[in-house]
């Protein structure tokens, strides 16, 4: 147990009141509630604790409203380009914008009340509280009421990060969140980060009728393979995105009703002017004003939680899991991890992290998806590498559906055969990866990938193609042979 060794009881000090629980969990989104419901299962009593709206960021501002709205305006694409089959028209436009954001919002308070609000009754152990948690020494002190849990897990997510340009806090800029939000449609924006975030949103405001530019340091999707990022910037182009990489940004400004952009770009200083500004530069672990210093837990550079395989900080009694640790900020993977804290919490720290086969998607059109080792990752951990790249033209289920938009790169180790990763660029990409990383937990070499039996006119058969591809030219392949 947790002693409290704190000061007498006076006028300023928490109640003195030692409120006992078995576990204390510091945040109520998706990481919360997994720590929560696992602990509880485990027959602890849990004091989960929430600060904000509950649910956290996937289902409030983040995963659930921006992929409902990304699918939305993608009738509007598919509708224009109807045409690439012959006999065809179609068109589709935008009737009522603000109809879309409360449609999204329906949605939003749905999944909310459904997967958050409704799930607490079957948890009886798990005591739901709000109030801004404070840790001091071996203590939590949450709206003057003093808790002394055995374990603490803390999942208090992360949150968007503002980049450090010149005049950025002058500017009336927008974040992820607030971009979901807007009721009228700007009639041009300039985006700020080419990751996940970035492409996805900007595509999203271009297909509504937006002049969107994409403003990044390096590429598109910087962590995902050259050739992935090299594509993917010419499809967007091709949809009437201006795409600005490699520049360096010098200020930025206020002009009459819009925002300039001073950056850099070859040498030479240019400007950029559009009508809104949305920040899309990384999130930052929400660790400050928690108190973590004086309770003993570690951060990294990054600001993010430092945390052992088994998911303990530099506390032995206080975990961490998901966007507050700063790695791997996907909400499965705070899930996963949360689910790991609450079980090592419990019963005795034996479920070790692995994030091995972690999948991602970009939800692009055509969306990314990716696992295992990219080809620059695989060299710089001493493999002797061999790669394969296929593109849709080669996967009859594309062909069938006139797109053929993408690409299939393998990454494999040459002297075992082994596959190290995969790397998908292609209309619903996300679906195709996931069998990818059932061949990676399997530790499938390129060779079985390539024998296994794939249902025909699948886009996930690009998958045995590409493998098939580390030793035979497949546009000399029949369909379904091999």
């Amino acid at each position: 147990m947790i002693a409290f060794d704190g000061p007498e009881s006076s006028c300023c000090s928490p109640e003195n009141t030692d409120t006992k629980t078995n576990v204390m969990v510091i945040g109520a989104g998706s990481a919360g509630f997994s720590a929560a419901i696992t602990a509880a299962e485990a027959g602890a009593v849990v004091t989960l604790v929430g600060a904000g709206t509950i649910g956290g960021t996937c289902v409030n501002v983040g995963c659930v409203p921006s992929k409902t709205m990304i699918r939305a305006v993608e009738a509007l694409y598919q509708a224009s380009h109807a045409a690439r089959f012959n006999g065809i028209t179609s068109k589709a436009k935008v009737l009522d914008w603000q109809a879309v954001v409360a449609h999204k919002q329906q949605l939003v308070e749905e999944l909310r009340q459904a997967k958050y609000i409704d799930v607490l009754p079957a948890y009886p152990d798990v005591h739901y509280i709000e109030g801004r948690a404070q840790l001091s020494k071996d203590r939590v002190i949450i709206e003057g009421k003093l808790y002394t849990p055995d374990k603490i897990i803390i999942a208090t997510g992360s949150s968007n990060m503002v980049p450090p340009i010149p005049g950025i806090e002058t500017v009336d800029h927008l974040d992820s969140t607030s971009a979901l939000d807007l009721e009228t449609l700007p009639s041009s924006m300039i985006i700020i980060g080419g990751g996940v975030i970035g492409c996805e949103l900007g595509q999203m405001f271009a297909r509504a009728g937006v002049k969107v530019t994409l403003c990044c340091r390096s590429r598109l999707v910087p962590d995902m393979e050259p050739e992935i990022s090299q594509a993917l910037q010419t499809y967007l182009e091709a949809e009437g995105i201006k795409v600005c990489s490699g520049i360096g940004y010098r200020a930025i400004e206020q002009h009459g009703d819009g925002i300039r952009l001073y950056f850099e770009r070859q040498g030479q200083l240019r400007v950029l002017e559009a009508d809104r500004v949305l920040l899309a530069a990384g999130r930052k672990p929400n660790t400050a004003g928690l108190g973590l210093e004086e309770a003993g837990v570690s951060l990294a550079k990054n600001s993010g939680i430092e945390v052992d395989t088994l998911m303990r900080s530099t506390n032995p009694n206080i975990y961490a899991a998901g966007d507050v640790t700063g790695t791997d900020m996907f909400v499965y993977m705070a899930a996963y991890g949360a689910k790991l804290a609450g079980q090592n919490a419990t019963g005795g720290d034996t479920q070790p992290y692995n994030n091995t086969t972690m999948p991602s998607v970009v939800f692009t059109d055509p969306q990314v998806g990716s696992v295992g080792l990219t080809e620059s990752q695989a060299n710089e951990q001493g493999y002797s590498v061999k790669t394969s790249v296929i593109t849709l033209d080669h996967v009859p289920r594309y062909l069938a559906a006139r797109d053929t938009r993408g690409l299939i790169k393998l990454v494999a180790d040459k002297e075992t055969d082994k596959l190290l990763g995969a790397h998908v660029l292609a209309p619903e990409g996300g679906e195709l990866i996931q069998t990818a990383v059932i061949a990676l937990k399997a530790n499938m070499t390129a060779t079985e990938l390539g024998q296994t039996v794939f249902p025909y006119l699948t886009g996930v058969e690009g998958l045995k193609l590409a493998a098939q591809t580390f030793d035979k030219d497949v546009s000399t392949l029949s369909c379904c042979a091999g």
